[in-house]
């Protein structure tokens, strides 16, 4: 059998930390929001009971990689002696703050369940995600979410019909180490969830960052120019949200090189998952941006 799938990028239209465990991980409070924007991943079963994994980004093939990683929990926890041919269309930038690298295990898992017809449940997806990267359970899930703990616990919500332009310096930005630096803030003051709607917003992240990674802040100036700008994740992109589509492109046209962006419609139900729930096997590329 086999399987295209798209796999989404996600924003965080806040990400407020509020405490640090003592494993390590920091307690946080987000919104993820989906976007109709993302790579892509052709999934083929075979009965080799072999992962094999291919892309046109020549960095992604290696053994550490969340695909990789992903689709043998998959196996180990199914015991499934199948195996599978998997090329990923990267299309999202790396490091960046998009969730590529945990879309792309995320939609691996989904596909994988369903080309091996395990018929697991989403409780079982979840649990294997959640062991492979902290934002994986958000795209296994499929939703626009309101997020606590680290990341894990995720209420579903619904946000207003925006479209987001995405601008992203050529640098990478190392997760750990933002998470793992002094000056991060580590003690903002939890919010309700209908906080949501009264827009206190802020990236925790955002000021280490920039002081890391200057290259980031001149681009959210850059950005600021046109409308309100904000860092997602742990960076380095950083984003603006617009309520017409041409607005929102117009802006893209005049991006300085060497920087790179988007433009994405938010959503509030995956791409893959509407695939999925539609008993699809393929689909078209994304739309241009």
């Amino acid at each position: 059998m086999k399987l295209t799938l798209p796999a989404p990028a996600k924003l965080n239209l806040f990400l407020h930390i509020t405490g640090r465990k003592e494993n390590g991980y920091h307690n946080l409070q987000t919104l993820f929001q989906m976007l109709d924007y993302g790579d892509h991943l052709e999934i083929e079963s075979n009965n080799t009971g072999k992962i094999e994994l291919s892309s046109n980004e020549k960095s992604i093939p290696n053994k550490e990689n969340l695909i990789l990683r992903a689709a043998k929990a998959l196996q180990n926890y199914s015991t499934c002696d199948c195996g599978a041919k998997i090329i990923l269309k990267k299309k999202l930038p790396i490091g960046a703050g998009l969730g590529g690298g945990s879309s792309d295990a995320a939609t691996a898992i989904l596909g994988l369940n369903a080309v091996w017809n395990l018929t697991l449940t989403n409780t079982e997806l979840l649990g294997i995600g959640s062991k492979i990267g902290a934002d994986v359970p958000v795209f296994i899930s499929g939703r626009t979410s309101w997020a606590e703990g680290v990341g894990e616990k995720l209420t579903p919500i619904d946000t207003p019909n925006k479209w987001f332009l995405i601008v992203t310096p050529n640098i990478f930005v190392s997760t750990s180490k933002i998470f793992s630096h002094p000056s991060l803030t580590r003690n903002t003051h939890p919010i309700k969830i209908r906080a949501t709607e009264e827009n206190v917003w802020k990236n925790d992240c955002q000021l280490v960052v920039e002081d890391l990674y200057p290259e980031v802040k001149k681009v959210r100036q850059w950005l600021a120019n046109y409308a309100p700008a904000r860092m997602t994740g742990t960076g380095g992109s950083v984003f603006s949200s617009f309520s017409v589509e041409d607005e929102a492109k117009a802006i893209l046209k005049n991006i300085p090189k060497p920087w790179h962006g988007f433009v994405a419609k938010g959503v509030n139900k995956s791409p893959a998952l509407e695939i999925l729930s539609s008993g699809q096997k393929a689909i078209g590329v994304w739309p241009s941006g």
